[in-house]
């Protein structure tokens, strides 16, 4: 079972779409696929459900923030018991894969606050060993609840932000993708990302190194690349406003940028979210639309090749 981290600073980068577009192309392949939206922004919970089925049915104790709570409440919970496969996907599928989910919940944004009071140690020897707990919360719970399961590949839909719940994703991960657009804003901090990333394995490592009784094993995620969304085309080129954002990312040392890249239709992606179903599920049959679909196939298929799916 491989794990994946799609993450960026930045927020409108597409995301969210390309975690949904590669899971799905993925289970279409006939692989079983697991999402977790750890988003409390929950924007790929509701891609694939409805807020009034997720607020009826999920909401009140089945999100991956019943799931942190349930440490705080002394009783945690297994993460397998969270886990749905939404009906829409399931039809279009028709068995040749699956695809399944666990939701995420606004209330999120609250269990930042509740690790960060567990970080602290009366010792240095006791803070490092708080440190390594908290941070594999989800690492754990992974393995824990999940060894057996069957998954090809659990994709972690990361908020925009590098926080203590964005942390314990990157910990449990094998490899992170890195969604962006070619514009300024959206560039500007992937460097100072990955050197986040950096720190945060070489802290990691550092204090695993130190821990007395059970070994802890040290990380290393791969950094898979950039892949770039919401390309504008020209001549089935990028448009000249956008080479140079992608050229100046080519340029950070150690860095991939995928070949195949997502173009921009607002319209349809925008739309998306509403058919409960990813666009390359849906498919189109001509015109820019099959030229989008084109592409995210493009894009998964770089994709498997990267992480021997």
């Amino acid at each position: 079972m491989k794990i994946v981290s799609i993450i960026n600073y930045k927020g409108g980068v597409g995301k969210t779409s390309l975690t949904a577009n590669l899971a799905a192309q993925l289970a279409w392949t006939g692989k079983k696929i697991l999402l977790i939206d750890l988003d409390a922004q929950a924007s790929l919970t509701f891609s694939f459900i409805k807020p009034d089925e997720w607020n009826r049915t999920f909401s009140a104790g089945k999100t991956i923030k019943t799931w942190f709570d349930s440490f705080e409440e002394g009783a945690p919970i297994s993460l397998s018991s969270l886990i749905d496969e939404p009906k829409m996907v399931k039809d279009y599928l028709r068995g040749r894969g699956r695809l399944d989910l666990i939701y995420s919940h606004l209330g999120l944004i609250n269990v930042d606050l509740d690790l960060a009071t567990k970080l602290a140690g009366a010792t240095i020897g006791q803070a490092k060993k708080n440190f390594i707990n908290v941070h594999r919360r989800l690492a754990d719970g992974i393995a824990r609840d999940l060894a057996s399961s069957g998954y090809d590949m659990v994709l972690i839909d990361c908020p925009p932000n590098f926080n203590i719940v964005t942390k314990t994703a990157l910990i449990a991960s094998d490899y992170l993708l890195v969604p962006a657009r070619p514009d300024y804003l959206s560039t500007l901090g992937i460097d100072y990302l990955m050197r986040s990333v950096d720190r945060l394995v070489k802290d990691y490592n550092d204090y695993a190194s130190v821990q007395e009784g059970a070994k802890t094993d040290v990380i290393a995620p791969m950094v898979l690349g950039i892949v770039f969304t919401m390309i504008q085309e020209y001549g089935q080129k990028p448009i000249s406003a956008q080479r140079p954002f992608i050229s100046e990312v080519k340029k950070i040392r150690g860095l991939g940028v995928f070949k195949a890249y997502i173009k921009r239709n607002d319209t349809l992606f925008a739309n998306a979210a509403q058919f409960g179903v990813p666009v390359v599920l849906r498919g189109y049959n001509s015109g820019s639309h099959q030229s989008v679909v084109d592409g995210l196939e493009a894009v998964c298929s770089e994709f498997k090749i990267a992480v021997g799916a």
